[in-house]
């Protein structure tokens, strides 16, 4: 069998290639980035401990299920699927003309996100008790402890994942075109 057919087509076409593993690696990195930002804050944000009563309380379990539906909804759908309400969704409801780059970072930023905010909230789960306790017994509010404790521990423990996270975003730009 012979595949000079194959090496006229990349030969012919190798700059259209390369363009397009550019921009698949700008979208995936970009994509990630302002993912594990979402989800850095989602992820913080659902570890909040909960108050005894009043008003704070409320809003926080409001906040923490308005998180658990972003959360549970884009990562139980396919990306094609949310690139398909962004894109098309966006234009109808609300007569946007979105670029595709625009739209693709935003729908890649959101997913991504989804799944950070679960990697952060395991990762801060996984930190021992005893972190927090002895952060509080010095004098730290949450916020504090969290900044100089804690997410400094995450961020160690969730970088393989993140990793893992950016592998999977170029794969899934596939489904962008």
């Amino acid at each position: 069998m012979s595949f000079e057919w194959v090496i006229r087509i990349i030969t012919e076409n190798w700059p259209m290639f390369l363009r397009g593993a550019g921009v698949t690696l700008l979208i995936a990195l970009i994509g990630t980035i302002f993912g594990a930002v979402i989800g850095l804050f989602a992820g913080v944000i659902r570890t909040i401990p909960m108050p005894e009563r009043g008003v704070n309380k409320v809003i926080l379990k409001v906040i923490n299920a308005i998180l658990s539906i972003y959360i549970e909804f884009f990562r139980g759908t396919p990306m094609i699927v949310q690139a398909m309400v962004i894109y098309y969704g966006s234009a109808l409801a609300f007569d946007i003309d979105m670029n595709v780059f625009v739209a693709a970072i935003i729908v890649v930023s959101i997913n991504t996100g989804a799944y950070m905010a679960e990697y952060v909230r395991g990762g801060i789960v996984s930190i021992d008790k005893g972190q927090f306790e002895a952060a509080h017994a010095i004098g730290m509010n949450h916020f504090q402890t969290m900044w100089n404790v804690v997410l400094p521990q995450v961020i160690r423990n969730i970088l393989p994942a993140t990793g893992n996270q950016f592998v999977i975003n170029i794969k899934d730009t596939s489904v962008l075109n």
